[in-house]
């Protein structure tokens, strides 16, 4: 049985993938009919990524915390929500690891907020972003599936994983609704420079060093953040209750070669000689428990859902870059 949902609470919408999630919704999903945006504006999210929706009347931003259950229940019930896309989490693994601590009290004590809220309104759908990273690392080959055992390996991970868990035992304690989805790395507008595409486009900019874990040779598979975005939307109109997805942008690369593919990108655009961008390329330490390879298997999405990635790395990287040399102020690191 599909759902029909019309009425959405996202949360962490003003950050690089909520905000993408709400401009893709209130621009192509024709019986959306309200967006309530909670976010309690960390460093990561930014307003300014939804501008271009704010006169939309469909569209209202609150700011606040998940774990305030008695804020999340009150928007929920004013705005006769029936469906909670869950986004807002602390994501960067380098501060997981310096300042873990936060990383659980955000994405797991706030899971457990929300769902705390379906539980009094299970009439309301849950649908939880998580990440490929909950299933630890793989070798050369082979990728993660819906069936993948959970092996995290860094703080960010393991919070990301607990809260998968919660997800999935208040659906099966409770009888509540719910869907879950896996992505792999996002990129493109909007994204904090603190992440790897943005920052290395930074250092492009700035003529500053290019910092590169180890050798550069872990491996990504890398999606455009549009298309994350049609693969949860799609998710929500399709998919039965119960379910999980991974989401994969079939674009995987060694972090050395993504590096030198948007060496030339950003050469071409600024018509530049991308060698002197190459000599900018530093080698530094390698991250602590460092994971050698994510992959996904989205081949249920493709046969279940009908979704496919529809950006290559080529074209997604060029949009990426245009927009940062367009908007350079979103390049300054905090």
């Amino acid at each position: 049985m599909h759902l029909l949902l019309k009425r959405f609470l996202v949360t962490g919408g003003a950050g690089f993938i909520g905000s993408a999630f709400i401009r893709y919704g209130l621009k192509q999903i024709a019986h959306c009919e309200k967006i309530v945006n909670l976010d309690i504006l960390t460093y990561a999210a930014d307003l300014r990524n939804l501008a271009s929706v704010e006169g939309d009347p469909r569209y209202l931003f609150v700011q606040g915390d998940i774990r305030n259950e008695p804020l999340v229940e009150r928007v929920c019930i004013q705005h006769d929500i029936d469906a909670i896309v869950h986004f807002a989490a602390e994501s960067h693994v380098d501060r997981s690891i310096s300042a873990p601590r936060a990383f659980y009290e955000t994405n797991v004590g706030g899971t457990i907020s929300l769902l705390e809220v379906v539980r009094r309104h299970p009439h309301i759908h849950f649908h939880h972003i998580s990440t490929d990273e909950v299933y630890g690392t793989l070798p050369l080959d082979g990728a993660f599936s819906e069936n993948s055992p959970y092996r995290p390996n860094s703080p960010y991970s393991a919070s990301k994983a607990a809260s998968d868990h919660f997800v999935r035992a208040y659906a099966h304690t409770y009888g509540l609704s719910t869907t879950i989805s896996h992505c792999t790395n996002n990129y493109g507008p909007c994204q904090n420079v603190e992440k790897f595409i943005p920052r290395m486009i930074s250092g492009c900019l700035h003529r500053q060093p290019l910092p590169l874990y180890g050798n550069g040779g872990n491996v990504r598979d890398w999606i455009f953040v549009d298309d994350h975005s049609e693969a949860v939307w799609s998710i929500l109109e399709k998919a039965t209750p119960g379910q999980v997805y991974d989401i994969g942008g079939e674009c995987e690369r060694r972090n050395i070669d993504l590096l030198h593919s948007l060496l030339n990108e950003f050469a071409t655009l600024r018509e530049e000689d991308p060698h002197q961008l190459i000599s900018l390329i530093t080698h530094v330490d390698d991250r602590p428990g460092h994971d050698f390879r994510y992959a996904i298997d989205c081949s249920k999405i493709k046969q279940e859902i009908g979704w496919k990635p529809l950006h290559d790395l080529s074209s997604g990287l060029r949009k990426t870059i245009a927009w940062y040399l367009e908007n350079p102020e979103r390049l300054k690191l905090a």
